[in-house]
């Protein structure tokens, strides 16, 4: 240790800056490659994650001289804090997210759960050495007593030569994808690209940049979108209007995915309510979750507008004042519907007490409105049992025809269960999470269950329509060995596909059941139970599709810029075979890629601009 420190004595300002940025940029990489599971299918794709931080690096540690003569070892120290803070919560929020976090998530922070037993379940041992090296260089930093001038020639040329490699970084970026930076919300290529620093800052740019938006677009705008959004397939007019006058009953489910359905745990069903109402029932297997960083909020999002979420934050967060043409607006003008939502949560989580103003509802009841204990509750808020119980004489007072949209709650990650509410035994894998989340699924099944015997009870059923959806995943790529292990599926492309499905179901009490194996997203919902109402699709600017009636050449995409086509999986900007998962010529996935271009694009023009304000009378 002591000549450790005799060598670390006679080092000069640029060399101790290069040492402690060498450190953070050694982490970085180790984290890209070992924490994020980047894709990496070439020599240039690993040139281009080990390279891509080392320009950012140097610039910004050189904060710690650039405006003194000498090296200040706080800020030097500060910077090497700050930067090692921020790589531990990317991966953190990409251990369970798989993904980046952005700026706008940062102020939605308490709605991903903030510091709690989500946030700790994520954490493992090794973890601390991460922060190892910061007691190492805090010790020998803060004892060193030689000079540490930096000249304003070396100044210039550290400038320079930091500069460089940002500028070189760029350029071999544009080489691997021209649209880098107009697909920003493709933030796995854009981290492998660019590093993790600059992706950083190009997310702060864009954040800076949307506000200024709606000062720049106009009515013209918003026309050209028109003729885009219209629908483009005929109607299977045998449905149309089949659920017309009927209150509506939207259930999210959350964090259900459809491989729950019909699957069986040491011999019990996990969700047998649900599999017996789906014989009665419009049920569509091949439905995808499309929610990015805002969850929840995005799913209902789709749902209410058939716009895309944005690909960084939440709409509910970010836009919340936006002009909306919105399923409630619409039921209203065309039917004359009531519109309420139920949430056993507080209401500024998501925001929802002022998107949902936006959105058109007429009541939100909320957390307060319901008698919430400690027995009756658990993680995120209310027990889904209680909720449906409760929420009973509130439905009972809505005017009539409504729309009710009611949101669960307990099947929410970690999965956590009071023992009186455990119904099926815990699967057995490698993974708790999975083991955990297959009794949380078979309570939601139980509480939905209950609710629809109290609903027959209060004579509520008959003149309804039913509309259950998974929001979104429950079980993260991270968790995917165990997730393999419960299916007895390999871990490829195609399954990691499947496994994003979550489950549609449209009961209409008298209706004939039927699956329609369509190909579609949580986006159709909307369009497809518009068309059961007998309300006409035109003039909605959505980009969603009848399920009934969807073209099969159309493709799902996916708020990162990923889709899926009847015959091929892209993502990663890499084409492959949906049958098998084997790896084609991108050709072949090109005129699809347009697609998801443009109508992320559009979409997010619609958003960011606010256009829906010269439309929506």
């Amino acid at each position: 240790m002591r000549n450790l420190y005799k060598l670390f004595e006679k080092l000069t300002g640029i060399q101790l800056t290069l040492l402690v940025a060498s450190i953070l940029w050694g982490k970085t990489v180790i984290v890209s490659f070992v924490g994020f599971n980047l894709s990496n299918h070439s020599i240039f794709d690993s040139f281009l994650i080990l390279t891509g931080s080392i320009g950012s690096l140097l610039l910004a540690m050189g904060f710690s001289f650039y405006f003194g003569q000498k090296v200040n070892k706080f800020i030097l120290f500060g910077l090497l804090l700050v930067g090692t803070g921020v790589l531990y919560g990317d991966l953190l929020y990409y251990r369970f997210y798989n993904d980046f976090v952005t700026l706008p998530v940062l102020f939605q922070f308490d709605n991903v759960g903030g510091l709690s037993a989500s946030t700790l379940e994520l954490m493992s041992w090794w973890d601390i050495l991460l922060f190892v090296d910061l007691f190492i260089i805090g010790s020998f930093l803060f004892r060193k007593k030689s000079d540490i001038t930096v000249p304003k020639q070396r100044k210039r040329k550290y400038v320079m030569v930091s500069t460089s490699f940002i500028m070189i970084t760029i350029c071999f970026a544009l080489i691997k994808s021209v649209h880098i930076f107009s697909e920003s919300y493709d933030r796995e290529q854009m981290v492998k690209s660019i590093g993790l620093l600059n992706y950083h800052l190009y997310d702060i740019a864009l954040s800076i940049k949307a506000p200024l938006q709606p000062l720049i677009v106009t009515e013209a705008d918003a026309d050209v979108l028109e003729d885009y959004t219209q629908p483009k397939s005929s109607e299977r007019m045998d449905l149309f209007g089949v659920a017309e006058g009927r209150n509506i009953i939207l259930i999210t489910l959350e964090s259900m995915q459809n491989f729950v359905i019909d699957h069986k745990v040491n011999g019990e069903e996990v969700t047998p309510f649900l599999n017996e109402l789906i014989k009665d029932s419009f049920y569509f297997p091949q439905i995808y979750d499309q929610t990015a960083q805002g969850k929840t909020s995005d799913a209902e999002l789709m749902i209410d507008t058939s716009l895309y979420p944005l690909a960084s934050g939440s709409v509910f967060v970010r836009k919340p004042e936006n002009t909306f043409n919105s399923l409630p607006h619409l039921l209203k003008e065309n039917k004359d519907y009531y519109s309420a939502v139920f949430h056993g949560n507080d209401r500024t989580f998501w925001n929802r007490d002022v998107m949902y103003e936006s959105l058109g509802y007429d009541k939100f009841y909320s957390k307060e409105d319901y008698t919430v204990t400690e027995a009756t509750s658990i993680n995120y808020g209310i027990k889904d049992i209680p909720f449906f119980k409760q929420s009973i004489p509130y439905l009972e007072d809505l005017p009539k025809p409504y729309y009710a949209k009611l949101i669960t709650l307990t099947n929410h990650f970690p999965f956590l269960l009071d023992e009186e509410d455990i119904f099926i035994d815990e699967a057995d894998t490698g993974e708790d999470v999975v083991n955990r989340y297959i009794t949380t699924a078979r309570y939601l099944d139980q509480s939905i269950e209950l609710f629809f015997d109290k609903l027959k009870e209060a004579g509520m059923y008959e003149n309804a329509v039913f509309v259950l959806v998974g929001d979104h995943y429950g079980i993260s790529e991270k968790y995917e060995k165990g997730l393999s292990e419960l299916l007895d599926e390999e871990i490829n492309i195609a399954n990691h596909m499947k496994q994003q499905q979550v489950p549609l179901i449209i009961h209409i009490p008298g209706q004939a059941g039927e699956t329609i194996t369509a190909q579609g997203g949580i986006i159709d919902i909307r369009p497809t139970l518009l068309h059961l109402l007998g309300i006409s699709a035109d003039h909605h600017y959505s980009f969603g599709h009848n399920l009934f009636t969807r073209d099969r050449s159309h493709p799902v995409i996916f708020r990162d810029g990923s889709f899926l086509s009847e015959d091929y999986i892209y993502k990663n900007n890499i084409c492959y075979r949906k049958e098998d998962g084997e790896v084609v010529n991108t050709k072949n996935c090109e005129v699809y890629a347009d697609v998801a271009r443009q109508e992320l694009s559009l979409s997010d023009h619609i958003i960011f601009g606010d256009l829906l304000r010269f439309t929506y009378d």
